[in-house]
């Protein structure tokens, strides 16, 4: 399946190389490197390329391309699937994912990816179990292996890998026993000039963390599960239970881990939680123009919009900005045009503007189109679909848990166009 796996950082070096069948030449790259020059952003690189003999599928997280070579048609989602799962254990093991990390740890880099792949084939993907054949490396460890020559490659097989639930270790215990679990929604949308949504869906995710001891048997049921379209669980959920009466049991790994993912693309069921009133003009045959923007909450169900930021790319034509912020700060850069407000909070009894004058090239002609406005954004304790938990089930364990649940609504892609 998967022949060689490369990693490359945003300008072009590849920094980790991994073969696990046959070694394929770095050259492979470069039919990579050429659709990442077409594309515009580095988001936008397809994730899917075909070369003469090879597939190369990649997928871009931490400002690093992990980039799979493939020779045989295989199912695209596959690998990419795994391709994050490489990039969520590197996270786990390390804490962060970025280039310096991955160079600092080098070595049990290359142990992770030897047991996450047998002969190109996913073997061991779940945290547990590597953590249990790789133990994750500490100062004292690194220390111990220097000084003695071992290695972090445990002495015993993991117990999970043996069981009928190979995400969760045998004889796990804890003095505090702890579940909790975050419901965690992105609202990509397209606004256009009048206010109207053109486009929006949420994604949503239920990221847990539990810590119970024993084998803890859970159940998870919500007020209104018929919301939930398009899902995907961790492999712990039983599904015919989920099919028929649409709750979710489970033998939950231990520690962090998604129970499942979602999508709500039904638009009357995605509500807008901001507004954005515009008034940018340019005049015919003048050397300046108009700039006004003023962001409220709306549809936030009385929480409050929080971390609010708003980005637009001005026209070439725009040498300079000068605008007064009712709070916040805002930056515009002449040389790539691109202006930035950090908000903050939007106090509705005081909304925050943005408004002055913008400085044009002398002679240059209006330009054709308005600058569309990015947005971003998040509330606490609210999950924009309507989601919400009703109640969390233990059953094969005596002890009584603590549990907690949290909402938060963020923007994914967030565009106000002009």
């Amino acid at each position: 399946m998967i022949h060689s796996l490369f990693l490359i950082n945003p300008s072009g070096d590849i920094f980790l190389e991994k073969h696990w069948k046959s070694v394929v030449s770095r050259s492979v790259c470069d039919y990579f490197f050429e659709a990442q020059e077409r594309a515009s952003d580095p988001e936008n690189v397809p994730p899917i390329i075909q070369t003469p003999h090879h597939y190369l599928l990649s997928v871009y997280r931490h400002s690093i391309f992990f980039v799979a070579v493939i020779q045989t048609e295989v199912p695209p989602l596959f690998a990419i699937e795994f391709l994050h799962r490489v990039v969520d254990t590197f996270q786990d093991y390390f804490g962060s994912c970025s280039e310096i990390v991955i160079k600092e740890n080098v070595v049990v880099v290359y142990e992770v990816l030897e047991e996450m792949l047998d002969n190109g084939f996913p073997l061991a993907t779940e945290s547990n179990i590597l953590k249990e054949l790789i133990k994750p490396p500490t100062i004292l460890r690194s220390v111990v292996n220097t000084i003695t020559g071992s290695s972090n490659v445990g002495d015993q097989l993991p117990t999970g890998q043996l069981s009928v639930v190979p995400w969760r270790r045998t004889g796990v215990k804890y003095t505090n026993n702890e579940a909790y679990f975050d419901v965690i929604e992105e609202i990509d949308a397209i606004i256009d000039k009048s206010g109207c949504t053109v486009t929006a869906e949420i994604q949503g995710v239920i990221d847990a963390c539990v810590k119970l001891s024993g084998m803890p048997d859970l159940t998870l049921s919500f007020m209104n599960p018929r919301l939930l379209d398009d899902v995907s669980f961790h492999p712990c959920v039983r599904f015919k239970r989920w099919e028929s009466e649409r709750i979710l049991s489970f033998i939950p790994p231990d520690g962090n881990f998604r129970l499942l993912s979602y999508h709500v693309s039904a638009q009357n069921l995605v509500a807008i939680p901001v507004y954005v009133k515009h008034a940018i003009s340019f005049r015919e045959g003048s050397s300046s123009g108009r700039f006004e923007v003023t962001l409220g909450p709306k549809q936030s169900m009385g929480k409050t919009v929080e971390g609010v930021t708003l980005t637009g790319q001005m026209p070439k034509g725009v040498l300079n900005m000068t605008l007064t912020p009712s709070q916040g700060t805002y930056v515009f850069d002449p040389v790539t045009k691109l202006l930035s407000w950090e908000v903050g909070k939007i106090n509705p009894q005081k909304l925050p503007s943005l408004k002055g004058t913008m400085v044009l090239q002398a002679g240059c002609s209006k330009p054709d189109e308005n600058p569309t406005l990015n947005l971003n954004f998040k509330i606490q304790q609210l999950a924009i679909s309507g989601l919400k938990v009703n109640r969390l089930d233990m059953y094969g364990e005596k002890y009584k848990p603590f549990k907690g649940i949290k909402y938060m609504t963020k923007a994914g892609k967030f565009q106000v166009r002009t």
